[in-house]
């Protein structure tokens, strides 16, 4: 068995996904990588054979229609061998120093007596332009240098979570919790980390800057643009987290606390964009979106409508939306917008 299985969804890549490739090859052995191309038409399918025939017990070109990321993630999820489960997105890449540092650690762990359902690093915001890199660090809410449990995890504070990028999964967790993503849809990465959050009993943080990701193509799901453009696909994703579980059942207070918060700033997210596109059509999807939410669960609609977040989604006018335009800037350090 490899020590971790690294997936990375391709479509159209040709023109960076090598470095992203690159980047991972240093793993060597303990490491299995997936290249998922997901039904490309310029010469990604091509890059990723080569990339198996010069490394064909380390890389594994992967063929398919074209699903969407969540599809690509799927086909991951259902051919990977090692113990431990990584995305990488093709634009991204890693660093070499931290990475080799989180393969030493997880085959410390692996070689333990206690399971490891989770483990946590730093990632940088990679923005085309930007002399300053920003980077997402994890030292005040995590403890360091132990296996630790929900009930050790400190204050989150608002525009501060556990990303696709910062995180590591048992793969076997994986597969128990049922995680299937959605077809065609963007935006799923929510879902990657959000759904199995409830199975995770066990956590390993390791301060290191170790995904790296940029931000700056045009056509990037993240760019503003894009986001309203797909705002529908952003809506689903929030609805899919909303029904698949029910967060009062939790038990842990600080898991359920920190999904809840989770759970809001995604609504704040599709909410936010439904009022930046400014047009009627879009903010009768923000109006749906919290009717749903009344609809389906009331005691979680006045959780989210009551915080302080929800009400400033909720200014009613002209006035109210350019107050609730403000609340932008929390938003725009979860999902880094371009």
């Amino acid at each position: 068995m490899k020590l971790l299985s690294i997936t990375i969804p391709c479509y159209n890549s040709q023109d960076y996904m090598e470095k992203c490739i690159d980047s991972l090859l240093i793993g060597g052995e303990d490491v299995e990588i997936l290249i998922v191309d997901d039904g490309s038409k310029d010469a990604t399918s091509e890059i990723a054979d080569s990339y198996e025939r010069r490394y064909p017990s380390i890389v594994k070109a992967i063929h398919q229609e074209n699903g969407g990321h969540g599809a690509a993630v799927n086909t991951g999820m259902a051919n990977a061998t090692g113990m431990y489960f990584k995305v990488v997105d093709s634009d991204d890449w890693v660093d070499e120093d931290a990475y080799r540092q989180i393969l030493s650690k997880l085959s410390e762990i692996a070689g333990g007596s206690r399971t490891l359902d989770m483990f946590i690093s730093n990632f940088v915001y990679e923005k085309q332009g930007a002399k300053h890199k920003k980077v997402m660090r994890y030292r005040k809410e995590f403890p360091q240098g132990e296996i630790f449990t929900w009930n050790d995890v400190r204050h989150f504070k608002k525009g501060k979570y556990i990303l696709m990028h910062s995180v590591i999964y048992r793969t076997k967790l994986l597969r128990e919790c049922g995680l299937e993503l959605p077809r065609h849809t963007f935006y799923v990465d929510n879902l990657f980390v959000y759904k199995p959050l409830p199975w995770v009993k066990t956590i390993y943080y390791l301060d290191v800057d170790f995904y790296r990701y940029f931000i700056g193509r045009e056509d990037q799901s993240v760019n503003e643009k894009v986001m309203i453009g797909r705002i529908d696909q952003q809506i689903k994703v929030n609805k899919i987290m909303i029904e698949d579980i029910d967060l009062w059942k939790i038990s842990n207070r600080k898991l359920r606390k920190y999904m809840f918060n989770y759970l809001e700033i995604i609504t704040v997210v599709s909410t936010i964009m439904c009022i930046r596109s400014g047009t009627e059509e879009n903010l009768e999807k923000k109006r749906e979106l919290w009717h749903y939410l009344k609809e389906h669960d009331i005691r979680l609609f006045h959780r989210l409508r009551s915080g302080i977040m929800g009400q400033t989604m909720n200014l009613p006018g002209k006035g109210g939306r350019k107050i609730s335009v403000a609340a932008y800037k929390i938003s725009q350090k979860v999902v880094g917008f371009n």
